[in-house]
């Protein structure tokens, strides 16, 4: 299922005003502490982040009059661990997610709103301590103000079903992101679209800390066969 997000106008126009005044020239690579180095920033219409593109299915590439908004992943909220107890263990833990790819473009012409297709891959594991073969996660897309002020932010359910008692699956979604312009001078690249999983303060310093497990944390190897 597709899903519209629509920025308010009153925030995009304010955006639009105050990212107007910011020069036109803007880094192409940017890093965090402790997070994932950026990919240089695509051709206008067209923008991936991912280190598996291969997995997830390619958009329609559309045509832009200018460069698209970036779209990426929030370190922070990038994994989803859920665990039970007071310890960290792969024995206490109960669901897990990871972004797995993310693939956007868009289209605008003239001074109409800018649209924005994204597609986003999801991986979810199911632990030991989990309750039953299904779970709905939560997560989010905010556009921003290029690295200032959040101008929206919606929440989207995120169902997975672990089938025939399997431990883990692969879910993807699509949604547009309908972002107004205060004129035709105003191009994509004033915005940012980001997007994460919906997690706890304890989640968000968990994933900060660079720790992790993997999505079938807590499940048995498989057993090899005995030599004949």
């Amino acid at each position: 299922m597709r899903r519209v997000l629509k920025v308010s106008l009153a925030s995009a126009l304010v955006a639009a005003t105050v990212s107007s005044i910011a020069p036109a020239a803007v880094a192409q690579t940017s890093s965090r502490p402790g997070g994932p180095q950026q990919q240089q920033r695509p051709e206008a219409g067209e923008q991936q982040t991912g280190a598996r593109r291969a997995r997830i299915a390619p958009l329609r590439r559309r045509s832009a009059a200018g460069p698209c908004p970036y779209v990426k992943v929030l370190y922070d909220a990038a994994r989803y661990v859920e665990m039970t107890g007071d310890r960290v263990s792969a024995a206490n833990v109960a669901y897990t997610g990871e972004i797995e790819g993310l693939v956007a473009d868009c289209t605008y012409d003239s001074d109409s709103p800018i649209t924005v297709q994204t597609r986003v891959l999801f991986n979810l594991g199911r632990g030991p301590q989990a309750q039953g073969a299904g779970r709905t996660y939560r997560y989010w897309i905010a556009v921003t103000e290029r690295n200032t002020a959040v101008l929206d932010k919606v929440y989207f359910d995120l169902p997975a079903n672990f089938e025939n008692g399997q431990n883990v699956t692969s879910v993807s979604q699509d949604n547009t992101i309908v972002i107004p312009r205060a004129s035709a001078s105003t191009s994509g690249d004033h915005f940012e679209i980001l997007v994460g999983f919906d997690v706890t303060p304890e989640m968000a310093e968990f994933n900060r800390s660079g720790s992790r497990f993997r999505i079938t944390a807590g499940t048995p190897e498989p057993t090899a066969a005995p030599a004949q």
